[in-house]
């Protein structure tokens, strides 16, 4: 395998110093950018993208030509799980994607495959593959999944909900089918990231979207139990390498300690906590991952590069900080502000290195 030309983003996420602090953006391969959407139109349609290991890793590279950014993320869904799984997995225009089967019950959970990686999921290791080909050394590739509790959200629901209230009943009134469920997708998202690394990814991120929407009791026995059962089980070694592993929970401010607590190298934060508290909280244990509200690319840049400034200052010196985004980047921001994000975060954060 080919030596990184720049690994700062694995230092920071093991807390070693690095010159400037490393950053990348959820969703940078994505629809804000022209040539992605022509590439998806030259796909066809979205889940044909994420199908197409060659056009996977042009989408993968787009953003990396126009941004000096620190990190690849492999480009794909996390819904590839439960479609390798048969629901039926369909996308409605406006709409997000939807099943044609949606779990409602033990026997339909209990007649649920976990998916082999290499098989029917072997389009995402293949895209993964290609990616490092791709990249030939130049960043590093993270590879992701869902958390079981967001999967098991869409497969319950049937597709994106705004009250939870079909999950929440199977929680509350059928917990042992929910926990079936969980467990079931715990394994597979446990074969599906060690496969990733297997085949080239050098760091995984967990992204718990829907773990926010549970109380304290409910997101320990529901969404967290089951990410710290897939930290205990990824492969932490390849390539001579530790890989870092990062959870990310939406709205997970007040359980940062439990969520540090896994054993994971780094927690995400979204814009709802101040960085400063979140340092002071857990910084001494992880990596921290974050936080600037995705909507403040649509400021001018000179306000992006002060929120940047804020945002850097809030962390201040020391190791452990990748920046990011607090969510996905919008679908309708200039590419310009992207741009601008980036380079201020390395322009303004070589103060708070010493190497």
């Amino acid at each position: 395998m080919q030596s990184l030309q720049n690994d700062r983003y694995l230092r920071a996420l093991l807390k070693q110093p690095v010159d400037v602090t490393p950053v990348w953006m959820m969703r940078q391969a994505g629809r804000y950018l022209p040539e992605y959407r022509a590439t998806r139109a030259q796909a066809g349609d979205f889940m044909s993208l994420c199908k197409n290991p060659e056009l996977a890793c042009e989408v993968t590279l787009q953003p990396l030509r126009r941004f000096d950014l620190d990190a690849a993320i492999l480009f794909s869904d996390i819904l590839t799980i439960p479609d390798a799984m048969g629901l039926g997995l369909y996308f409605e225009t406006g709409e997000g994607p939807k099943f044609e089967r949606p779990l409602r019950d033990m026997a339909a959970i209990e007649a649920l495959p976990i998916p082999d990686p290499e098989l029917e999921l072997g389009y995402v290791m293949d895209a993964v593959r290609t990616i490092r080909k791709g990249l030939n050394g130049q960043v590093p590739l993270i590879g992701f999944s869902g958390s079981p509790w967001t999967l098991a959200t869409y497969m319950v629901e049937g597709g994106s909900t705004k009250s939870f209230n079909i999950i929440k009943k199977m929680a509350f009134a059928e917990p042992a089918a929910l926990h079936l469920l969980l467990d079931k997708l715990a394994d597979s998202v446990i074969l599906y990231l060690n496969a990733q690394i297997a085949a080239g990814a050098q760091s995984v991120m967990i992204f718990d979207t829907w773990g926010g929407v549970l109380s304290p009791r409910d997101y320990e026995e529901f969404s967290l139990r089951y990410m710290h059962k897939i930290v205990d089980s990824l492969t932490r070694e390849n390539e001579g390498r530790r890989v870092p592993v990062t959870l990310f929970t939406k709205n997970g401010g007040m359980w940062l300690e439990a969520i540090a607590a896994t054993g994971c190298d780094a927690v995400g934060l979204d814009w709802t906590i101040n960085i400063a508290e979140a340092k002071a909280r857990i910084g001494d244990k992880v990596a921290l991952q974050g936080n600037m509200d995705p909507s403040m690319l649509y400021a001018p840049p000179a306000r992006i590069e002060q929120e940047v400034q804020s945002i850097l200052a809030g962390f201040g010196t020391g190791t452990g900080h990748v920046f990011n985004l607090g969510h996905g980047i919008h679908p309708d921001v200039p590419p310009e502000h992207a741009k601008a994000f980036v380079d201020a975060v390395h322009r303004n954060s070589q103060q708070y290195h010493q190497v």
